[in-house]
């Protein structure tokens, strides 16, 4: 049975390239070392189309479990105060991101994640 290829794919891989075009611009060194993408089993991450895209740029698959929701209910408390934070901040080099992220964390009210994880409670 051949796969066919669908429009969602043939947009998914336009989406892919602009990716590549903004890491290239960007963070030239992550294609150098490799890039690792992760996505659902979704029709167009799926299709042949995708995967001949894939392939071709070299670019590594993490598996995605099946049934797996693609976020955690705790990454719900955990991503708006992050997004708010780094908010209308520039980076000049991913070690000034990582730096930045480690003293977030770092500077967590100690009951950060107790009253995410209560707050699922809730919910």
């Amino acid at each position: 049975m051949s796969k066919r290829i669908t429009p969602f794919a043939s947009r998914y891989c336009s989406t892919l390239d602009r990716l590549e075009e903004a890491i290239r611009r960007k963070r030239l060194g992550l294609l150098r070392r490799g890039v690792v993408l992760q996505h659902d089993n979704a029709t167009p991450h799926s299709a042949n189309l995708t995967q001949q895209w894939l392939q071709r740029y070299g670019w590594e698959i993490l598996p995605h479990p099946a049934h797996s929701p693609d976020l955690a209910p705790s990454d719900f408390h955990l991503f708006g105060p992050l997004k708010r934070h780094l908010g209308g901040m520039a980076f000049e080099t991913e070690d000034d991101l990582i730096s930045e992220l480690r003293n977030w964390f770092d500077n967590l009210d100690v009951d950060f994640f107790r009253v995410g994880i209560n707050s699922l409670l809730s919910r």
